[in-house]
């Protein structure tokens, strides 16, 4: 799929969408993984996998526990930075912006949506914290599925997700003899892309 020099949001959407779904048929795991890079309040980056559980023309969204590393080094310094890497199909994407917290309309409806184990899994984790020993977190599961039994499991006020509101995209794709194509898009005052071909 070519791209124009320019683009709008929506083009720049149905391409990764486009990408996003080739890798679910040729991915062995997890074709939503991206790599999630922030920095803590002295500028020290951090980086880590998580998984993309929405994408539209506002950004890509993501969940976790509001006290991880990540939550609170998004909280205090909402710049943050994602790779694609698909391996099988030679391609990746590469996006930078600011993180924005959800609705909690939206973090509700997507909690609703998992597994109960990982509902419990959500309410015994304190993400990041020291452990002492994994039968600290099995007594903490077996803790909260008794406490909840057979009924609802809310979200917790401490487990909500983030939208990385992008600012420039970078579309890469591997080509014969490393000559390969990068396309990079800013995105203008206006709410356009003006996009560029770059050196491989």
């Amino acid at each position: 799929m070519s791209m124009p020099a320019n683009a709008t949001s929506a083009e720049l959407l149905a391409r990764f969408q486009h990408w996003l779904e080739e890798a679910g048929q040729s991915e062995p795991n997890d074709p939503n993984a991206m790599s999630l890079a922030t920095a803590d309040a002295n500028g020290m980056p951090s980086v880590r996998m998580v998984l993309l559980k929405h994408a539209d023309e506002k950004g890509f969204v993501f969940y976790t526990n509001l006290g991880s590393q990540k939550g609170a080094e998004l909280q205090g310094n909402p710049q943050a930075a994602l790779c694609f890497h698909w391996k099988s199909l030679q391609r990746q994407v590469r996006v930078q912006g600011r993180a924005q917290a959800v609705s909690d309309a939206e973090a509700d409806a997507y909690f609703a949506s998992r597994a109960r184990d990982s509902r419990i899994g959500a309410w015994a984790s304190k993400q990041s914290q020291p452990m002492h020993g994994r039968f600290e977190l099995e007594k903490r599961v077996a803790e909260k599925a008794l406490h909840f039994n057979v009924g609802t499991i809310p979200r917790p006020d401490f487990w909500s997700g983030f939208r990385i509101e992008p600012l420039v995209i970078e579309f890469w794709e591997a080509k014969p003899f490393r000559l390969h194509d990068r396309q990079r898009y800013e995105r203008q005052a206006d709410g356009s892309w003006q996009g560029s071909a770059l050196f491989p």
